[in-house]
């Protein structure tokens, strides 16, 4: 029986605390929401972010993160990218040399331009650190529905130890090595969604549909060799996998939110009457920005950050796209 700390209560998290919970582990979830932690620890369901969902008996929620993760053999950090630095930071103390952190997040820290990787580097030096990513709606995985996933860490055994804990008949995890690959795929396939989503929002069809995912795929790619990563990673789980799912499928916060730009609403509009995070409208700066800073040519990306944060139209960034220079489809 393993000791989890599941810190982050949204859908996301919850769900991996209950898969973890219902194998037998002992499972502490710390939620910033009160009503949160009320909810789960007397009604077993998290009736603010994953209602309907009857959650295990033996998972109890802190209002205290430290509390929450003190002695835990394993961390498993789920919350909004914003916020993963400030929950990491007050664990220094609560956290053992060789602890086992496995992120959850798929976003980028918009201010640094930090992968999660790279904040646990600063904030918990004296974890290991593996990446969980991959096509997985929260209420899919709650209904035991067939769900594969990939854990990549740079040490083997720290990947093989995230698969392990992980695993169960309906949930299938990889393991891999590419950590920069599956963080920058799960991150920056948000932004490709909500870029669907205003397609579908504007009443467009197949065609640019698949181009859009195509050539999304394509920009992720690029920015992810420049980085460092194998491109193989981007035909995978984490990459082309949770892409498809994110961008086409009826439960994705991003492109829901790409829907609702569409009919003309704003970020601010949307984010008044939705309490989840749609990690893709953060990231859509933070990945212009890495993309200017790598030199990487990324103009899906950038539109839908200007979309988002610049005034532009949902209904005028598709023909600027389409009119752009002529180009070989492959990038030298």
């Amino acid at each position: 029986m393993t000791v989890v700390a599941v810190l982050g209560a949204g859908s996301w998290g919850t769900t991996l605390a209950n898969l973890l919970a219902a194998k037998g582990d002992t499972v502490r979830l710390w939620a910033y929401e009160s009503e949160v932690v009320e909810s789960v620890n007397s009604g077993h369901e998290n009736a603010v972010f994953l209602p309907g969902v009857r959650l295990a008996d033996g998972l109890r929620a802190f209002s205290n993160a430290p509390e929450a993760a003190e002695d835990a053999e394993v961390i498993v950090s789920a919350p909004p990218s914003h916020a993963v630095r400030s929950v990491a930071s007050g664990l220094r103390d609560a956290v053992a040399p060789g602890a086992l952190v496995v992120s959850a997040t798929k976003g980028i820290e918009t201010g640094t331009l930090a992968l999660m990787s790279q904040v646990f580097a600063d904030c918990l030096p004296q974890a290991r650190f593996a990446a969980l990513s991959g096509p997985s709606f929260a209420v899919e995985v709650c209904q035991g529905q067939p769900t594969a996933v990939v854990a990549a860490a740079t040490d083997p055994r720290t990947a093989r130890d995230a698969q392990q804990l992980f695993a169960t008949s309906a949930f299938r995890v990889y393991s891999g090595q590419d950590v920069i690959g599956v963080e920058l795929g799960g991150a920056l396939k948000n932004v490709i969604a909500i870029a669907a989503g205003i397609l579908e929002g504007l009443g467009l069809g197949h065609n640019p549909r698949a181009a859009l995912i195509t050539r999304g795929l394509a920009e992720i790619t690029r920015l992810g060799v420049a980085m460092g990563a194998d491109p193989l990673t981007f035909a995978g789980l984490a990459g082309m996998g949770d892409l498809v799912l994110t961008a086409t499928g009826s439960l994705s916060r991003n492109r829901a939110l790409g829907m609702a730009l569409a009919r003309g609403e704003t970020l601010d509009d949307y984010r008044a009457t939705h309490r989840s995070v749609a990690e893709g409208a953060d990231t859509s700066r933070a990945g212009a920005a890495l993309g200017h800073r790598m030199g990487v040519e990324l103009p899906i990306v950038q539109k839908v950050c200007e979309v988002l944060f610049g005034g532009k139209s949902a209904r005028d960034a598709v023909p600027e796209l389409m009119g752009r220079e002529l180009k070989s489809e492959q990038w030298r």
